[in-house]
This record gives structure tokens, sequence and C-alpha cells, in this order.
């Protein structure tokens, strides 16, 4: 048995917001009071800290199987659990791509083992092909949780709209990463720095926003759920915001490091601040953290993405391979760019980060209740701390090393045991 003492409880779902204790037996809370004496439990002292449900993170890689030099599900797992987070999404574009059944039960079967809740999303076709459609009945069956082919666009209307229909016909959603292929030009650099400071064409806020808006009109017209990642334009923000007033299922995310910082973070964190889509500009960081305040936006998924340091250690950075590591900062810049300077106050980053992407799934997470999961992060929101290169990821390609941040999680309890502490 586990006894929180005396922490500012604050849950999302219920707006509960009280300094309580909370009990929890086996991998459930049992009670939540304002003093509870229970001489045989052990005591977690949590005075001046908060006591929130463990984050929620619909958006990772964890490069098992066939990259394991970058990250593991192992190594992941532990990377979330430094973070807070207790539930993750992991995406298909492993080696192979997680398409059949077979290697999604190797791929569950590795997740199993771990002390977070781990599920996986299933690729919308074939290898990524973009063309033949994958079995979504059977690997719904098998245990995938939603579909998406994160990382490769799907550039077929045609396509997409059969998956749609096959999505609805087996009441799951897909999940897009928009970035038309057709209009961009370099990735992981935003086209004002890529041309003026590079003299390339970069990555395309059309290429961004045009595919939105395509394929939210055709999920409006078949009446399919949609879920839009890591938006990181203006534009991209108000189209969302378009469809979602005419009546489209569609939701969306948006990632700490596009509303935390912008494109010049190129020119001194080099190849960390690679990453598709690319860091925009001022305007766009504005925009999206107003999609946040508006609730078009609804939550917030690192898209952790590790790479080996010696992939990142190019001469040409144009060669390096895109994304930064993230579930071990998430936290903290949320509290750093968007509760520090008033942009949202903590109860609805803590949504954004634990009860709405829970209920895009419908998981028994992102919340705290009597009789509810023991899914609990314990953390300082006000104590600082400098970011090293020392992560619980195999990976430290994160832009953010260096910087001072708000937010020190100190303990993570996953089912009623406790899987990290800082203290």
């Amino acid at each position: 048995m586990l006894l929180i003492k005396n922490g500012r409880l604050m849950d999302p779902k219920s707006q509960r917001d009280q300094v309580v204790d909370v009990l929890i037996e086996g991998k459930q809370i049992v009670k939540i009071a304002p003093a509870i004496d229970c001489p045989e439990a052990q005591v977690i002292d949590a005075t001046g800290l908060i006591v929130a449900p463990g984050l929620v993170d619909i958006h990772v890689h964890f490069r098992e199987p066939g990259q394991t030099h970058k990250e593991d599900i192992h190594t992941g797992a532990l990377a979330a659990a430094a973070g807070g987070v207790t539930t993750v999404v992991m995406m298909a574009n492993t080696n192979p791509v997680i398409s059949d059944v077979e290697t999604l039960q190797e791929v569950l079967a590795s997740a199993a083992k771990e002390k977070i809740h781990i599920y996986t999303n299933a690729s919308v076709t074939q290898a990524f092909n973009g063309k033949e459609l994958t079995d979504f009945k059977a690997l719904l069956e098998a245990g995938a949780v939603s579909f998406s082919d994160d990382g490769i666009p799907l550039e077929s209307s045609k396509v997409l709209k059969e998956a749609f229909d096959l999505a609805n016909a087996n009441k799951t959603f897909i999940s897009l990463h928009e970035e038309d292929p057709q209009l961009n030009g370099i990735l992981g650099f935003n086209e004002g720095i890529a041309e003026d400071h590079f003299h390339f064409c970069g990555a395309t806020g059309v290429a961004e926003y045009s595919m939105i808006a395509r394929d939210v009109m055709i999920a409006y017209d078949r009446q399919a759920r949609v879920h839009i990642q890591h938006l990181s334009k203006a534009e991209s923000v108000q189209v969302v915001a378009f469809a979602q007033q005419l009546g489209a299922k569609v939701t969306a995310e948006v990632a700490p490091q596009h509303f935390s910082t912008t494109e010049e973070l190129l020119l001194t964190a080099g190849t960390s601040a690679k990453m598709n889509p690319p860091l925009r500009t001022e305007r766009d960081r504005l925009s999206v953290i107003e999609g946040l305040k508006s609730g078009v936006i609804t939550v917030i998924a690192t898209d952790h993405a590790p790479h080996h340091k010696d992939e990142k250690a190019v001469e040409d950075m144009t060669k390096a391979p895109s994304g930064m590591t993230g579930l071990e900062t998430s936290l903290s810049l949320g509290l750093t760019h968007l509760v520090e300077p008033g942009h949202l106050p903590l109860m609805s980053l803590l949504e954004k980060m634990t009860i709405n992407p829970a209920s895009l799934y419908e998981f028994e997470a992102g919340y705290l209740a009597e009789n509810g999961p023991a899914d609990v992060i314990i953390f300082s929101d006000k104590e600082e701390r400098v970011i090293t290169d020392q992560f619980a990821s195999k990976a430290s390609n994160s832009p953010f090393i260096g910087n001072k941040l708000k937010g020190v999680v100190k303990y993570t309890i996953v089912s009623g045991e406790i899987v990290y502490q800082n203290t």
C-alpha cells in the first residue's frame, strides 16, 4: 500500500484541486480524503507538490524492432517514467513496419514486459507504401489501438478516402502526419530560415496546411474521425477550427517544441533542432498556443523521436535525421512556456496531457478518483532544473540541453508501483 500525504491533488476530469491524502492499494486508488491514517502503508510526503494523473503521450517512437541503436521499448519506457508519463502510444514506423499481425504481436509482447502502459498504432498502408490498406480488422483484434503512417504523408486522396471508410467500418480512427511532399523542399528546416540562412528551399507552411485542409474535408465528407498530428502553422490551427465548426470529427495535437521555441534555434542547437514538421516562426508559436487556449488543439504529445548521437553529428545538417527526444522534457516545457507566462492555467495544461489524450483512445487513464487506476505523477511545478545530456532514453538529441526549465518530477507511479523516483 502507498499513502501520498499532503499533496495538492489536481484532477482535470473532475476539476478537483485540493490538498488531500491519497491511499493506493494494489493497482487502484482506494481512498481520497483530507486526512488518512494507514500505519501499514508506505508514506510519500507530497507537501508542496502537485499530485496529478500520470501523463498520457499518444505520439512516441520507441524504434523497436529494427532501429534499437536509437531506442528500444525498454529504454523508451524508462524515459517515459522519468518524464512522468504512465501511458504511451507508439507509432508504426519500425523496421519492419507494423503492418501485419505477426509484427504487431512481437511489439506488444515486448511492450508487455514494461511497467508503464504501452500501446501501439498499426500502419494505414502496407509498409507505408501509400497504396494498399492494411487489414484494419485483424490488426485491431490483435491489439492495435488505431492507425497512422506517421512520418509518411498519405498523398493519394483516393487511398485516404478508402482508409476513412475502412476506419468507420471498424469503429476506429486515423492519425495523420501532414506535409505534402510535392510542396516541400528539404525537410526539417522552416522555409524562412532555410532561404535566408541556408540558401535552399525548406519545409513550407503550405505543405502542411493545404494537406490538412484536404484531409479534414475528406473526413468531413465521410463522417470519419481524424486526428491531426503535431500541427505547427498558424494557418493549420485556423483550418482545423474551420473544420470543427463545420462539424468534422477532427482533433489535433501540438508537440511541446512547437509552442516553446522557433526556427532560430537551428542556428545554435544545430541538428538537435531539426525535426518534422520544423520549428516555425514566433507568429506560428503564438498561434498554436492560441489553439490550445481556445480548445481547437486538445492534446499535447511529444513526438518523442530518439536518434543515435552519431546520426545527428554530421557536418551536413541536411543529412541528419529529423526528430528530438521529448518524453523527459515535455512537462517542464509546458510549465515553462505555457503556465509560467500565463497562457494556460496548470489544470488546463494537465488536461491536455492526461484526460484528453486518454479520452481520444478511451483508455482507463488520465484521471484520479477512488476506484480509479493508480497511475500518478508527483511533481514540483515551481522548482527549476537545467536540462543536461543525461537522459533515461538511449538518445540525447534534445535542443533544450542547457536550458533552465520549470518542473521536477519526484515520483511516477504506475498501477500502484513506484517506477521512477527523484528525491
